[in-house]
């Protein structure tokens, strides 16, 4: 069975999607649809900005949508999913792909998503780490023994798992974590605490948007980052993804549910190959890719 994957923020690069751009009218169409929709020119920051220019959180997020949902446009009749997942952000594109959002509304709400997640992180100083080659349960108890906020965000692959909070939780709890046997536990450059409870008020704006907007029935299922197992109701799929951005993203815990339900071949669509090196972490046996166009 074919999963079709969705990679999240950090997977940007600058020149991204121009090759789409030039090669196809189809998405020469929808960038410029996009361009309408968020009211500035994105393309040109993807295309030709500079890697600070990316990094900005509204542009970032739309860019990182926008290549995916194109690609897997472009790609017609050979975009077929027996099932689908993203990672954090791409789990909207996924929600594209597998046609429970429009490529219109999804790009709204991921517009949306980026500009309240911006807001959250401008009202406290927080961000992430990585922690490398220890347990889970061990980084999350080490976690719940330290005051402040700071909560396991991004079970990524085994022995890899980012934490996310205040900054003096986040390095007290970097110290700590060292000490328990950590091989690295380094500073991430992100502008806040994604996916943890700072993002509270950033949660509370999306679930408006999302409540607003139409979900259809998927075509196939989609292994969100909450609950890890197949989805196929849209009212479950709403639920889930205003859940998302204060919950960890479980993609280990997603992965091994859909190798479980017959997965054999991952395809990663959008930039980068991140997820794909996951995978691989994740189950060994899994053979991955990156998307092909014609």
């Amino acid at each position: 069975m074919n999963a079709y994957i969705f990679p999240g923020q950090g997977a940007q690069f600058v020149g991204m999607g121009l090759d789409l751009y030039e090669k196809y009218p189809l998405a020469q169409e929808l960038f410029e649809k996009a361009n309408d929709i968020l009211g500035f020119r994105i393309t040109d920051i993807m295309f030709e900005g500079t890697p600070e220019d990316l990094k900005q959180t509204k542009v970032t997020q739309p860019a990182i949508y926008l290549h995916s949902v194109i690609m897997s446009k472009v790609m017609g009749d050979a975009f077929k999913p027996d099932m689908v997942a993203g990672h954090s952000l791409g789990e909207f594109s996924a929600l594209v792909a597998n046609g429970t959002l429009t490529f219109e509304d999804g790009l709204k709400l991921v517009s949306k998503r980026a500009m309240a997640m911006q807001k959250a992180c401008e009202m406290q100083s927080s961000t992430m780490a990585a922690v490398l080659g220890l347990e889970d349960a061990v980084v999350e108890k080490v976690c719940e023994e330290i005051d402040g906020v700071v909560v396991a965000a991004n079970y990524n692959c085994p022995g890899q798992l980012v934490i996310s909070g205040e900054v003096e939780a986040i390095n007290t709890a970097c110290e700590k974590l060292k000490e328990a046997g950590a091989r690295r536990a380094l500073l991430l450059p992100v502008g806040g605490a994604f996916h943890s409870p700072l993002m509270e008020p950033a949660r509370e704006e999306l679930a408006a948007a999302i409540e607003n907007t139409i979900f259809s029935e998927p075509s196939c299922p989609i292994y969100q980052n909450v609950p890890t197992t197949a989805v196929k109701s849209a009212e479950e799929i709403k639920k889930n993804l205003i859940s998302q951005l204060t919950a960890p993203v479980k993609w280990t815990q997603s992965v091994q549910n859909m190798v479980a339900d017959g997965a054999t071949l991952f395809t990663e669509v959008g930039p980068g190959k991140v997820l794909q090196g996951l995978v691989k972490k994740i189950n060994r046996a899994s053979e991955t890719t990156s998307a092909e166009l014609a």
